[in-house]
C-alpha cells in the first residue's frame, strides 16, 4: 500500500498497528525511503503524506523531545517517535499499551486529573 519509491532510493519497511476501540487491530506495512538518522516520526509522516492519509498519529514538534505528543511503542519499547531512529531493517510501531486507544497510534495521553470528565465530575461533587 506504499506510494512508489524510485529504484535508486534505499527503502525500509515500517509496520504500523491500525485500528480503533471495538475493532480487531491489524498491521499494515509500508516501504519508506530510508536514510541514515531518519526518525520513526519522519517515516510515519512520509506514510501519511505519500501512502495512506488515513493513518492517525499525533505530534507537535520535530526532534525536540519536549512535548511528549509523539510517544509510541517501537518494537515493543515506549519511545518518542521524533528521536527514535528507523531501523534500516524495519520497525514495528504501535500505540502506547497503558493508555486508552483513540485510533491507530493515537492514545489518550491527558493525565487523569486533567481530563475534562474528571474535572467536571469533581466540580459536580461540590
Amino acid at each position: 500500500m506504499s506510494a512508489p519509491v524510485t529504484n535508486s532510493e534505499k527503502t525500509a519497511p515500517i509496520t504500523i498497528q491500525r485500528g480503533a476501540p471495538g475493532e480487531e487491530p491489524w498491521m499494515e506495512t509500508y516501504d519508506v525511503p530510508w536514510r541514515p538518522g531518519m526518525s520513526v516520526l519522519d517515516a510515519i509522516v512520509w506514510v501519511r503524506t505519500h501512502a495512506d492519509s488515513s493513518v492517525a498519529f499525533r505530534y507537535s514538534c520535530v526532534s525536540a523531545n519536549a512535548c511528549k505528543e509523539c510517544m509510541v511503542a517501537v518494537n515493543g519499547k515506549t519511545v518518542y517517535a521524533c528521536t527514535e531512529r528507523l531501523s534500516e531493517d524495519g520497525s514495528e510501531v504501535g500505540p502506547l499499551k497503558n493508555k486508552t486507544l483513540i485510533r491507530d497510534l493515537v492514545t489518550d495521553i491527558v493525565p487523569p486529573k486533567e481530563n475534562l470528565r474528571t474535572i467536571l465530575a469533581e466540580r459536580a461533587k461540590g
